[in-house]
């Protein structure tokens, strides 16, 4: 039979589990019933929307914008701080109970993931019957909703779930896509970013079905390999499989941001430093080294920048990603305040891999090999005391900064 995929996605995952925390321990509300969301802590200027209930996006609320913003849109709006432990905890759930019905099972985040059903197919009358089941086993296990989307490829099972929501199935089958995908206007294509959208605008594209029968050549002349690949996915021209092996990190990383603009190199320096720790840290703990870093800087305005360079010989040690880091600020920073900072080590080896030194590199060898074990010594007096028990001196002189810090590994 031909191959059927689901895609499981989580309704306002977030805000969903925080309120079934909430009824669960009877010491909140059901945010899924007011005007709402999940945002970070406003003092710190942390507060980004990280979801939102449908009456929040009635006034026009979207996720990933300031909390700020939201609020003004909304004055009574109800606000949650996030909670990352019940999240982790809420989506272990789910994906144990998805592992129980079959092993074919791709997770692309904490609250969304592929199913293959074609292994399972036979032990249920449709693929719409086992669909609406899973749902809404969910929904009466754990207290939270889904939506299922159902295709032929992962493109348009997950078009699919992004339909009227929430807990609804959707099928969008190669032979729905004149009718449920092209009336829908551009944007709403998957991986139609916002400078994608405008550059279709510009060619008088509004809608997905116009994209499907523009010429692919010239989207390609416009937008190179990226425009070959929307007019595919306009099209449903998908063809990858569900990988059920977890992916290996493309990179480690780390961003903070800051309570106060940053004004100053000095100051980003300080920053660049603790960020430099924390990579160094993750990097040794993984048992890799990383022959690329990059420093990237949102500036108050929000505008973002990045730029990055070869480790050579590849880095590991705090001290060399710190150095790195610093020539790239050097190179990248404008002068405008910083809002935030972040660092992030790519083009990852295992430690132990074979590299190539120059006579340089001989010369300095010892010297990094001893900071490489007063890096594991320090590591190890931090995780056995607490993060704080070895501090340089150059923190010390910061003791009202605060920072919000949130990490990555892709």
């Amino acid at each position: 039979m031909d191959r059927i995929i689901f895609h499981i996605d989580v309704n306002s995952a977030y805000l969903s589990w925080t309120s079934v925390e909430n009824l669960r321990r009877g010491s909140g509300p059901d945010l899924r019933e007011m005007a709402a969301i999940i945002g970070g802590d406003e003092s710190s200027r942390h507060g980004i929307v990280l979801a939102k209930s449908i009456q929040a996006k009635s006034f026009g609320i979207r996720t990933g914008e300031p909390v700020a913003a939201a609020r003004k849109k909304c004055p009574n709006l109800v606000i949650a701080s996030p909670n990352h432990a019940l999240y982790s905890a809420c989506s272990r759930k789910l994906m144990e109970f998805l592992y129980s019905l079959t092993p074919d099972i791709e997770q692309v985040s904490i609250d969304e993931c592929f199913l293959d059903f074609t292994g399972i197919a036979h032990r249920y009358p449709s693929p719409l019957d086992a669909a609406v089941l899973f749902k809404d086993t969910i929904r009466q296990k754990f207290g939270f909703t889904v939506n299922v989307g159902i295709s032929s490829n992962k493109l348009l099972a997950k078009m699919a779930s992004d339909f009227e929501k929430p807990d609804k199935v959707h099928t969008l089958f190669p032979e729905e896509i004149p009718q449920k995908m092209w009336p829908l206007p551009v944007q709403e294509l998957f991986m139609a970013g916002r400078s994608s959208v405008e550059t279709l605008h510009k060619l008088g594209i509004r809608t997905i079905g116009d994209l499907a029968r523009t010429d692919p050549e010239l989207l390609e002349s416009h937008m190179k390999s990226h425009g070959r690949m929307l007019w595919e996915y306009a099209n449903g021209l998908e063809d990858s499989p569900v990988n059920s092996s977890p992916a290996e990190a493309k990179g480690i990383g780390n961003s903070t941001t800051l309570s106060k603009d940053v004004l100053t190199a000095g100051e980003a320096r300080a920053v660049l430093l603790k960020l430099a720790e924390s990579v160094s840290r993750r990097l040794q703990k993984a048992g890799m080294i990383a022959g690329n870093v990059c420093v990237e800087i949102k500036y108050s305005t929000f505008t973002r920048v990045s730029h990055q360079m070869a480790a050579e010989p590849p880095a590991a040690s705090c001290q060399d990603i710190y150095r790195l880091s610093c020539r790239l600020f050097d190179a990248l920073w404008n002068g405008s305040p910083i809002r935030l900072l972040g660092i992030r080590a790519a083009k990852l080896m295992p430690a132990s891999a074979p590299r190539q030194l120059s006579i340089f590199d001989l010369e300095e060898q010892p010297k990094n090999e001893k900071q490489q074990k007063l890096d594991a010594a320090l590591d190890s007096i931090r995780q056995k005391f607490g993060k704080d028990a070895v501090m340089r001196g150059s923190f010390l002189k910061e003791p009202g900064r605060h920072t919000s810090q949130k990490k990555s590994s892709r």
